[in-house]
């Protein structure tokens, strides 16, 4: 009796699978995506399966011999800071970002440094001809003779490529515009896309390539295709920023060969994408003091970057008061609207509040609640607070006052940008040129009011 066909069904939007059809997707919502794969789908599908989670002998780890990682520059000290101090031979790195962020322009512009250090490097490109590129690279000024240009969408034909010059450093621009021969289903696909990144990871590995991969994003933010994708490359970053504004953030959410909590910023200019050089005057305003803004100073990895916390208090029209913020954690700012009615006797109940970051970076710490705070108080008061103070604490539920982590790094970047005084949990314990208060309960916020 012949053996029974095994159904499986995997969503197109994220790769969820499922032994059934079904209408609506249960990891990402989606409706009407689930498609049935054929046996050659589920061969791929177990091939990189195995991959991912390969099992072996264990072994005593004072047993285990050390890999000694070997970087080089791409010559671009921001993204080189975000993998981790350079690129590694080998290494396949996933590159996410919305349209028109810069991502293609950023590694253009990266491939011709590393060109120029006599590095081969091979920009793949599906969406572009090569003359389109070289226009682009005119303007970046990316022209070097060890950059190749191939603008091709069949796997198998950028491997035979890769089989005929020594490169070191391949770009795919975008994982989504590939497709393999092999399968027959759409470039972009998630069997497709699963496929090609699986055999351009044997190939990294086994030839000591860096493989950089740019890849499309979902309306929610998240690298279109399967979750595997994640799991099966080595570093994963994100390209954040306004399209309409100049600057742009290089976010990494995964590296195997460094720390994740450091961020690239560069500045858009006529030249393409370039690290910012002058990056503490971006995030803030030094004109005239105006009501609802204030200063903090947030780590992002081993920077300090000093931000201004905006804040409008208008009376409310509605029964139900808005409540809205960019760059900043809405349910934190609920929560700290409770706390200034319960220990400060504000009527916030009866007004509008929205809190916004300037220079659209996201606070994804604590130690801006001091400084979202004041920035309400300023706004409701219609009071304006001095430019040439900062404030930095960590605000609880009981209405205390926290010290925040590495305070003497965030005081001296804001000695250095002119801050002459400080408000925070504590004073530091290295002396300053800064005055700093000590300031322990919110209620005592009102004093500088």
């Amino acid at each position: 009796m012949a053996k029974k066909k095994r159904s499986l069904f995997e969503c197109q939007h994220c790769g969820e699978q499922a032994t059934k059809w079904l209408g609506k997707c249960p990891n990402c919502g989606s409706w009407d995506s689930f498609i049935e794969l054929n046996e050659e789908q589920q061969e791929v599908l177990k091939k990189t399966t195995k991959l991912v989670s390969t099992t072996s002998k264990a072994k005593s780890i004072t047993q285990v011999k050390q890999d000694d990682i070997t970087r080089f520059t791409s010559n671009n000290s921001e993204f080189d800071l975000v993998l981790g101090g350079g690129i590694v031979p080998g290494s396949l790195t996933l590159i996410g970002g919305s349209p028109g962020v810069g991502k293609s322009t950023l590694l253009l512009k990266v491939a011709g440094n590393i060109a120029q250090s006599n590095k081969k490097v091979l920009y793949v490109s599906g969406e572009e001809s090569a003359g389109q590129i070289k226009l682009r690279a005119n303007r970046l000024e990316a022209n070097h003779d060890d950059l190749y240009l191939l603008s091709e969408i069949k796997l198998e034909e950028i491997m035979d490529e890769l089989l005929r010059e020594n490169y070191e450093v391949v770009i795919i621009d975008s994982i989504q515009t590939i497709y393999s021969a092999a399968l027959t289903s759409a470039p972009g696909s998630v069997s497709q896309v699963r496929e090609i990144t699986f055999e351009l990871m044997r190939k990294a590995k086994d030839t000591d390539i860096a493989m950089f991969i740019i890849g499309h994003i979902t309306k929610d933010g998240a690298i279109a295709g399967p979750r595997v994708l994640e799991h099966m490359v080595d570093t994963v970053l994100y390209f954040e920023g306004d399209a309409s504004k100049e600057i742009r953030m290089l976010r990494g959410f995964k590296n195997r060969f460094g720390s994740t909590s450091e961020i690239g910023i560069f500045e858009m200019t006529n030249e393409g994408l370039v690290s910012a050089k002058d990056i503490a005057s971006k995030f803030f305003d030094k004109s005239k003091p105006q009501s609802g803004s204030a200063l903090t100073v947030a780590m992002e990895g081993s920077r300090a970057l000093i931000l201004e916390v905006q804040a409008l208090v208008t009376e409310s029209t509605h029964p139900n008061p808005k409540r809205s913020a960019t760059g900043f954690d809405a349910n934190r700012l609920n929560m700290l609207l409770a706390l200034l009615e319960k220990k400060i006797d504000l009527p916030l109940n009866h007004y509008d509040v929205f809190v916004n970051i300037s220079g659209g970076i996201r606070i994804k710490e604590s130690s801006a609640d001091l400084a979202v705070i004041a920035s309400i108080i300023s706004s409701f008061r219609d009071r304006p607070l001095s430019k040439e103070s900062a404030f930095i604490g960590e605000v609880s539920l009981t209405g205390e006052i926290k010290d925040v982590y590495s305070i003497d790094m965030r005081l001296k970047e804001a000695q250095a940008q002119g801050i002459k005084k400080a408000i925070c949990a504590q004073k530091p314990s290295t002396k300053l040129e800064i005055k700093v208060f000590a300031v322990d309960e919110v209620t005592k916020m009102l004093e500088l009011f």
